[in-house]
């Protein structure tokens, strides 16, 4: 299948490891040029790099999501850079945690305002240009109440209603938007390889808990993404993509 994505230019923020960096290598492989970011100059050069040999242009720099004039800079340099903008996929997290204030601080300015300002500042040469693919990316825990009552649960479960709301009022200008949410995903230095290595016990009962008895992959989720921002998904529009092996047990019909 030609998914009709070589020459689109791409805008992913948080894009320097696990999921971020398998769309953009699926990206870069299919023939995109992208605009990157992570908060580690470190990390953001080494993608940079590692991703060049792909023979698309590559750019990156570090921002702070949680810097609203940087990071809206950083989009306005994102689009000069690649010179437009088809495809945004803002994977801004502040990760999980009860209890606190601090935790809901931190879920609505990087997973519900890390999204927001990355949206609100490409939908103008969106618009002009009358074409555009945004992902925002959920999770299962927005399906089921997992992991006690948690701030990242409730704001990413806020970004299902919101993408909802911007395929249906943006589509007359030729905007997709669509959510993706994966299930647990499993990668060197990432949380679940933490929690296997720091709590064995609750890591085998969630291993118990999926029907193909293993945790997913980054790349498994990156080529459901790539999907729904390129051409071959046109007629999917404020779509919610569950990518999780089955592992949530609600029915949808």
């Amino acid at each position: 299948m030609d998914l009709g994505l070589a020459g689109k230019k791409a805008i992913l923020v948080g894009a320097a490891r696990g999921i971020g960096y398998a769309v953009a290598e699926v990206l870069a492989r299919e023939g995109c040029d992208i605009a990157l970011t992570a908060r580690s100059e470190d990390s953001v050069k080494d993608a940079v790099a590692e991703l060049g040999k792909y023979g698309t242009r590559i750019v990156g720099k570090p921002v702070n999501a949680k810097q609203p004039d940087d990071y809206k800079a950083w989009i306005e340099w994102a689009i000069e850079e690649l010179d437009g903008a088809d495809i945004l996929v803002p994977f801004t997290s502040g990760g999980s945690g009860m209890g606190t204030e601090k935790y809901w601080y931190n879920a609505f300015e990087l997973d519900l305002m890390g999204a927001v300002r990355a949206v609100e500042g490409v939908l103008p040469t969106m618009t002009e240009q009358e074409s555009g693919s945004i992902v925002l990316i959920a999770t299962t825990s927005v399906l089921e109440a997992m992991g006690g009552p948690q701030p990242y649960n409730a704001l990413k479960a806020s970004l299902v209603t919101w993408g909802k709301q911007l395929a249906l009022f943006h589509g007359k200008h030729g905007i997709r938007v669509n959510v993706v949410s994966p299930g647990p995903i499993e990668f060197e230095g990432g949380n679940w390889d933490m929690i296997k290595g720091t709590m064995e016990k609750f890591y085998n009962a969630q291993l118990r808990q999926q029907p193909m008895g293993r945790l997913g992959r980054p790349d498994e989720v990156a080529k459901a993404i790539a999907f729904m921002a390129s051409d071959a998904a046109s007629w999917c529009n404020g779509s919610h993509l569950v990518v999780d092996g089955g592992y949530t047990n609600r029915t949808h019909f």
